[in-house]
């Protein structure tokens, strides 16, 4: 769990989800807890979390009433300056909320990773990508969004008046500033497909995997390389190549952008050229946070990603990554429960994704470098058999 502080200084934030029918508690508080891990890359501090079941979020204001009210209530007494919700809200439910919660900013999860992918944003790229994708947020919402909106709808009471008009004026221009936008990737985009040209026909290989699971740490290892490498999530946006040899056959390794749960569609889109690296590749890297509760999920938030962007049939290899973080408890053969994930250790973990044979997998910890040798084998023999069949005249070399 998240420890909490409460000094004044920091902005305090407080989080709001809902239990939908099916749902189980401890799994939104899980998706809470992330959301928690994400409000604090972008600087904020966890105070409080609110989660109310019911059996569809409200069309107004996404929770009851009566919810609305204590956290209103709650925020104006704590002097929270933030209150962030776990689902994108609508315009017309922001809009609402705000007209409750009067104390502090209302977010929701899409606005704190465009957030946080604007703070994160490096290179001229990335910054475009992240501008693009905060445009396309923002042209459904713009009515509750800028305040001078709000002054000139009021008073007018007819429809086509200066407030509907003003409305459109910002409308068109966000539309052009968006294909402004769209027109300078596609040249950065030629240049980058340009690049990615130059470097012939070597094997590539790409990781990816969920936010935050040692991506880049593992880059650096493979790579020897110095690649951003933070305990925050979105450490970096950017995709990195590196040219790399493994006794004598070389090959590009690419470390990209982290998926993650609900990632924005508008992300997604902007970020799609980005991913071209993992659409190229020729084998994929799926690095794992074995020692995560949540795991599993992660495994297919990434595989739904990666279908959703064209990239599924690529062949996979499995690094369950972090094994030194890995906790279980030892599990009571009196005991009248079955076996739950918290009981199982780490061996019988391994013997049974090896036993599924859905991909070929390895145990690791990139931090205590245990297995690295045996990882960087396996991937020798993978490289090595894409390379003979692509340069079988060179194969005495090697």
């Amino acid at each position: 769990m998240i420890e909490y502080t409460s000094e004044k200084h920091l902005e305090k934030a407080v989080f709001v989800g809902i239990i939908r029918d099916g749902e189980e508690e401890w799994k939104v508080n899980e998706y809470l807890d992330e959301l928690e891990f994400l409000a604090m890359t972008a600087g904020a501090t966890p105070d409080r979390k609110f989660v109310q079941r019911v059996d569809r979020p409200d069309k107004a204001t996404y929770i009851r009433s009566g919810k609305l009210k204590e956290i209103a209530d709650y925020c104006e007494e704590n002097e929270i300056s933030y209150v962030i919700f776990d689902d994108e809200l609508t315009g017309m439910q922001q809009r609402n909320i705000e007209k409750v919660i009067k104390t502090c900013g209302v977010i929701d999860r899409t606005s704190l990773i465009l957030e946080i992918f604007a703070q994160r944003a490096q290179t001229a790229y990335a910054k475009t990508q992240v501008e693009l994708a905060k445009y396309n947020y923002m042209l459904p919402r713009l009515a509750g969004m800028w305040t001078h909106l709000e002054r000139q709808r009021g008073g007018v009471g007819t429809r086509g008046g200066m407030g509907e008009t003003q409305i459109e004026v910002d409308r068109r221009i966000v539309k052009e500033r968006i294909a402004r936008l769209k027109d300078e990737l596609k040249k950065i985009d030629r240049q980058m497909s340009t690049q990615r040209g130059n470097r012939g026909s070597l094997v590539r290989l790409a990781l990816v995997g969920y936010t935050n699971v040692g991506k880049s740490t593992l880059m650096n290892l493979l790579a020897k390389s110095d690649v951003f490498a933070e305990n925050k999530l979105f450490a970096t946006l950017d995709t990195t190549v590196r040219k790399v040899v493994i006794e004598n056959v070389p090959f590009l390794l690419s470390d990209t952008v982290g998926f993650i749960r609900k990632l924005p569609t508008q992300l997604i889109e902007a970020f799609k050229s980005t991913l071209d690296e993992v659409r190229e590749a020729d084998i994929l890297l799926h690095v794992v946070d074995i020692s995560h509760p949540d795991y599993e999920d992660q495994i297919k938030v990434v595989e739904n990603t990666l279908r959703e962007i064209g990239a599924d049939n690529k062949p996979v290899f499995m690094i369950f990554n972090k094994i030194d973080a890995y906790t279980y408890e030892e599990y009571d053969e009196f005991s009248l429960e079955p076996k739950s994930r918290g009981n199982i250790s780490l061996d019988e973990l391994k013997n049974s994704w090896i036993a599924q044979e859905k991909s070929p997998c390895i145990f690791i910890s990139a931090k205590e470098k245990t297995n690295i040798p045996k990882l960087r084998n396996d991937i020798y023999k993978m490289v090595s058999e894409i390379h003979a069949g692509r340069y079988p005249f060179n194969n005495f070399l090697w």
